[in-house]
């Protein structure tokens, strides 16, 4: 499973703007309740409060968010997400539809607020009129009930970090009916590491596109936001209202904001389409990547003798006289050698890559997984593991036919809970095999697996998309794939309860340069048992 969500667990939308009465600002207001954010800048709206501006004052809203790290530092310790570098963590809100008007041609900009506030109970985004004044919540000048921000001299509206260290992201949006998605693993890694504290992060319209504030002087906590000094002179001189974003307060299960892990765990065993080199393909393609799996009582298990660290090598051989196990005489290897050092994935996987050259006669290899100071068997060498692989041959064709694919989830079931990981598994194989009289019977038909396979899910009800195809750098959403086929694990927590939903799969074409979707479709509920 590559995918883990993270719901935000307060959020809030702060405003100078002035109420009905165009002479109060609504500084004082909370809005920790509404079911969706708002930001937003508001040029020249009421006379200017000095001499020297003579063109308005200004309104602006920000956004407040902050989310539960804790739960995702404790899914890194359990091993459920990967360490540092090997995950990317993305900041999620989804537009919000209105009847007002939508701003164009902006930027958005991400920053971490540097100290504690409040959500807050307040839910009126309209005449502002839910204050904080002797009730829980922040606002614009305040961040608890009790304390002001703490930034800057004069500066409120949320307080930020600044300077170098201090990540900050940025969004354009061209229509302004966007979703905001940010990479923000850098900011999210700072969390989980403590080297920053974890109060989440204002969202605001780039100075560029907010008009200038004006703020009380310092120390002033003023409610009704009267003071006089000016901020942001060089920005905006027109308006950017109003872009809004789903809440955590939605009744949109799938609208929230999250922070979205995301990584690849696509793992690529070629044990059963194991090829020798050939001057045919390109030499990546002549690599193999084989795996080992060390399970103990069922569960995965680091080798004790070899751990996460140490040195666990992989020779090949051939087969004996009965070809039935590994011959004494090891294949020479792509590298020259006669053993590679293999290297550990995850806990209880280790993996290595191979190229075979040289006569290609030999149709059954045996892969032995060792450790020990020498190479030859009878030298304080270890043998963990002795596999065989069933090895083919490059070959070229006059047939440009594309592929066509036959495919079915063979373990698929009607009813999933949301608590559950489930590991779904495909049979794929060319739609157009046909077996003959002279075809040899076996157990098993045919599979092919699929190098470039991803899936995605929808809601049957409305084809909702609850999982996009993730087919990028992180391709969160990629099939794996063994000697018995492909497979991918799924998260049920990422879908709503009380709905049906559906895989589709996509095959990436590599002559064509482009996915393509697969017609099959496979349905399937999540239910809470606890209805």
């Amino acid at each position: 499973m590559s995918i883990f969500r993270y719901t935000a667990s307060i959020d809030n939308t702060i405003v100078n703007a002035f109420q009905p009465n165009l002479k109060t600002r609504g500084t004082g207001a909370n809005c920790g309740q509404a079911d969706v954010l708002e930001v937003y800048s508001i040029y020249g709206r009421a006379p200017a409060a000095t001499s020297s501006l003579t063109t308005g004052s200004q309104e602006l809203s920000r956004i407040l968010i902050q989310f539960p790290v804790s739960n995702i530092t404790a899914d890194r310790a359990a091993g459920k997400i990967p360490g540092s570098g090997s995950v990317s963590f993305y900041l999620k809100l989804h537009n919000a539809e209105t009847s007002k008007t939508v701003p164009r041609d902006f930027a958005l900009e991400v920053a971490p607020v540097s100290q504690q506030w409040q959500e807050g109970l307040g839910l009126d985004l309209e005449n502002y009129s839910d204050l904080t004044k002797g009730n829980i919540g922040s606002n614009w000048i305040m961040a608890t009930k009790d304390q002001t921000w703490t930034g800057s001299a004069g500066i409120v509206g949320g307080s930020y970090l600044t300077g170098s260290g201090n990540p900050r992201f940025k969004q354009t949006f061209d229509t302004g009916l966007e979703d905001l998605e940010i990479d923000i693993s850098p900011l999210v890694e700072h969390w989980i590491a403590g080297t920053k504290a974890n109060y989440g992060v204002g969202i605001f319209l780039s100075s560029s596109f907010e008009a200038y504030y004006s703020a009380p002087n310092p120390g002033a906590v003023e409610p009704l936001y009267t003071g006089s000094i000016i901020n942001n002179t060089g920005g905006a001189t027109t308006s950017y209202y109003t872009k809004r974003f789903f809440a955590r307060s939605t009744q949109y299960f799938f609208k929230k904001p999250a922070i979205e892990a995301r990584w690849d765990s696509v793992k690529r065993d070629d044990r059963g389409d194991f090829y020798y080199s050939s001057s045919l393909a390109p030499g990546p393609d002549n690599l193999n990547t084989l795996y080992l799996y060390n399970y103990v009582r069922g569960r995965l298990r680091d080798i004790p003798a070899i751990g996460s660290t140490g040195s666990l090598m992989v020779s090949l051989y051939s087969g004996s006289i009965k070809n039935d196990s590994a011959s004494l005489d090891k294949l020479i290897l792509h590298n020259g050698a006669t053993a590679l050092t293999g290297g550990w994935v995850s806990t209880g996987i280790y993996t290595c890559s191979v190229a075979v050259t040289g006569t290609t006669d030999i149709t059954t290899l045996y892969d032995v997984w060792w450790s020990g100071s020498g190479e030859d068997p009878s030298t304080n060498v270890t043998e963990f593991f002795t596999g065989s692989i069933k090895t083919k041959v490059f070959g070229a064709t006059t047939d440009t036919r594309e592929p066509t694919y036959y495919m079915n989830i063979t373990n698929l079931q009607n009813r999933y809970s949301p608590e559950e990981t489930a590991r779904f598994n495909l049979y794929i194989r060319n739609k157009y095999w046909n077996p003959t009289i002279y075809t040899k019977a076996k157990t098993t038909p045919e599979h092919i697996p699929v190098v470039s396979a991803s899936y995605r899910v929808f809601r049957v009800l409305d084809a909702l998309e609850a999982v996009p195809h993730n087919t990028g750098s992180d391709f969160a959403t990629g099939l794996s794939y063994d000697v018995s086929g492909n497979y991918f694990d799924f998260n049920m927590k990422l879908l709503e309860p009380g709905y049906e939903y559906g895989f589709k799969f996509s095959f990436y074409d590599d002559e064509l340069k482009s996915w393509l979707e697969q017609d099959e479709m496979f349905k399937f509920r999540v239910v809470d048992y606890e209805y």
